[in-house]
């Protein structure tokens, strides 16, 4: 069973818990998950199951989309509602201008500090391990983008928030530091991952009907070949001549026109062969898969 099984994770487990009742449901050596949500977050969750572990890594570059609840008047030590409060403060009379003049300033492209209670590591270990034992550590600001910050409606303390963005973003973070911004605090009380790359809500499944699928022998054709988890890289089409190169891991020549970036390489019958980079009119192959 090789593919990308999409899942609409529920709250409560993290991503792993997922991973390991998927593998044991399945009877898979091989699952893994393209990024990571947190317990309380639900939503997108694509797993990849058998081969497509091997292109995991460029399926994790895709952007990511959110719905989030943001609760004014008190930070926690996790940024978010499953943490205990450090601070409250009275909120402001919130207004619309008010409200877009404080997220104006997260869109586009800017840096932003990882939380602790996070999976990044440092110094070779995991930030939320550090976190546990009461450590807090310089962490490095990190490079991200805001594509669409959309305020989708708010309430005295509440914010609805509609969140597109690269990988690496923390919603947590965002909801951090918009309180900051407004000079009241606040944590995020709701996540849900509407989309992560080419993967949305419309082709997730529950958790809780992937057993029963795959008795019923209806899982396979749920799932997401290898070549659409990528269809955001642009294809290039070899012959059955340069097929066979392609599997040897010999360069094939491409077009000087083609233009830098990754690159699915696909066969004459349209089976994804590589994912590769063109490099001065030749391919440079970044994974094989055959």
């Amino acid at each position: 069973m090789d593919g990308v099984l999409v899942i609409d994770k529920p709250t409560g487990p993290t991503s792993f818990d997922v991973v390991r009742q998927v593998r044991s449901l399945l009877k898979l050596k091989k699952v893994g998950h393209t990024g990571t949500l947190d317990p309380m977050a639900t939503g997108v969750l694509p797993l990849c199951l058998g081969e497509a572990t091997k292109v995991a890594g460029f399926i994790t570059e895709g952007d990511k989309a959110y719905d989030a609840t943001v609760r004014l008047g008190a930070e926690t030590d996790t940024q978010d509602a499953e943490g205990q409060v450090t601070a409250r403060a009275p909120v402001p009379a919130l207004t619309p201008a008010l409200l877009e003049a404080a997220l104006a300033r997260f869109r586009g492209p800017f840096e932003q500090v990882p939380p602790m209670y996070s999976a990044v590591k440092v110094a070779g270990k995991r930030l939320y391990e550090l976190a546990r034992a009461g450590e807090e550590v310089e962490r490095a600001a990190r490079q991200v983008t805001v594509y669409e910050l959309v305020l989708r409606d708010f309430s005295a303390d509440r914010l609805h928030l509609s969140v597109r963005c690269s990988k690496g973003f923390f919603v947590r973070t965002l909801a951090f530091d918009l309180g900051r911004a407004l000079g009241c605090g606040a944590h995020l009380e709701a996540l849900r991952r509407t989309s992560s790359g080419p993967f949305t809500l419309a082709r997730a499944l529950p958790l809780t009907d992937v057993a029963s699928l795959a008795k019923e022998g209806l899982l396979a054709p749920r799932l997401v070949s290898l070549s659409d988890a990528l269809v955001d890289m642009p294809e290039v089409r070899v012959n059955a001549d340069e097929a066979r190169r392609v599997s040897h891991g010999v360069p094939v020549e491409v077009p000087a026109s083609l233009k830098p970036g990754r690159v699915r390489v696909m066969g004459p019958d349209g089976a994804l062969l590589a994912v590769a980079e063109g490099v001065g009119g030749r391919l440079r192959y970044l994974r094989v898969l055959v």
